[in-house]
């Protein structure tokens, strides 16, 4: 494979059109939901996240996008998202998959967690029938995606689990039309709904946020970390596609025992050839009086991750750091040159480095 790509930078902002139809005020429709069962009368329980929130007629879940009416669980996420846009694949991010091509990236506003540094706080802690979205059904969002050229759907921008069932509909005709699909997520979500929609994802990049379960009650709203670790095995037992991020946020989850605790955690179970990106924080949201990530301590963090030992660490919101690149394993040739989203893959030939023909971990092939 002989990919040289320079992707432009406007593709960060290119903001898909539909096809001429423009967003406009919620007009959600409810669409009946999957994964829950009736407790009594009126009162049910929904099954898609291990918040399993018991809920009375006229209630929403803490996602805001499940509703109980009167007494059948419908969601409020289905064929209207908040923000669909052609991205960079590195955006999302996936350093090892189809290096340089687009991703038709889109996303439903809710969240099932309340994360206090949320970088996408302004439609993942909105309600989807109470903002500006766009008229998109599913066979439509597959339609765009061909139009638009690029090889996967990638679900995204807020937590794609609480709009399951839009998104396990796209991704079946998806995946029939020959499109790939991913996701990125936070990983909160049900051993079984998780099971049937990796039927249909090629690839997932999970939020591990933190290794101690006492932020995941502190900056997740009483979140638990335990679940998320499930969802990262049950990924690699699937054989889907799996690159992890963390966003290191200063004094807050960046504890270098706790660091490292994590990286061994995943070398020993999900494998060291996992890629891990670790991210510069930047104030957002409710944390806007922490500083960013200091980069010296990206550099410890790089260290200690490649120690663990992980092959593949990446630094990410530092373009230039030299951390973004992939090395051989084994050779140490550079495989994949990065700056931002310009991407040079010219030490690959069908997904092996050039120089000693080792296999790099990955999906390469359209």
């Amino acid at each position: 494979m002989k990919l040289k790509f320079i992707v432009p930078i406007l593709l960060l902002f290119s903001l898909v059109t539909c096809n001429a139809s423009s967003q406009e005020e919620s007009k959600s429709v409810p669409h009946l939901a999957s994964y829950w069962h009736k407790i009594k009368d009126k009162v049910l329980q929904c099954d898609l996240c291990p918040r399993r929130c018991v809920l009375d007629n006229g209630q929403r879940g803490f996602c805001t996008v499940r509703i109980n009416k009167d007494g059948t669980l419908y969601t409020l996420g289905y064929g209207n998202p908040v923000a669909v846009h052609v991205d960079p694949i590195e955006k999302k991010p996936f350093f090892h998959v189809l290096p340089g091509t687009t991703a038709f990236s889109l996303a439903v506003a809710g969240c099932n967690m309340r994360c206090l540094f949320c970088q996408n706080w302004q439609i993942s802690q909105s309600r989807p029938d109470e903002v500006p979205v766009y008229d998109l059904p599913p066979e439509k969002v597959v339609d765009e995606a061909i139009e638009s050229g690029s090889p996967f759907i990638v679900y995204t921008y807020t937590e794609p689990t609480v709009f399951y069932e839009y998104m396990l509909d796209i991704a079946k005709i998806a995946r029939a039309k020959g499109l790939k699909n991913a996701m990125h997520t936070c990983g909160y979500i049900n051993p079984e709904p998780l099971k049937e929609l990796l039927k249909y994802m090629d690839a997932v990049n999970v939020d591990l946020k933190s290794f101690n379960p006492e932020f995941y009650k502190k900056m997740g709203s009483m979140a638990e970390l335990e679940p998320v670790l499930e969802t990262l095995k049950e990924i690699k037992r699937q054989g889907v596609w799996l690159e992890i991020t963390n966003l290191v946020i200063p004094g807050q989850n960046d504890d270098p025992a706790e660091i490292a605790a994590m990286c061994r955690w995943i070398s020993d179970n999900l494998g060291d050839d996992v890629p891990v990106h670790f991210s510069r924080f930047m104030p957002s949201f409710r944390l806007q009086n922490l500083p960013p990530t200091p980069f010296e301590k990206l550099d410890e963090i790089y260290g200690i991750a490649k120690a663990a030992p992980l092959k593949y660490v990446y630094i990410g919101n530092v373009p230039g750091s030299g951390h973004e690149n992939t090395y051989c394993p084994q050779c140490g040739a550079l495989l994949i040159k990065r700056i931002g989203y310009q991407v040079s893959a010219e030490g690959l030939t069908d997904g092996k480095c050039k120089k000693c023909a080792r296999p790099l971990e990955g999906i390469w092939r359209r």
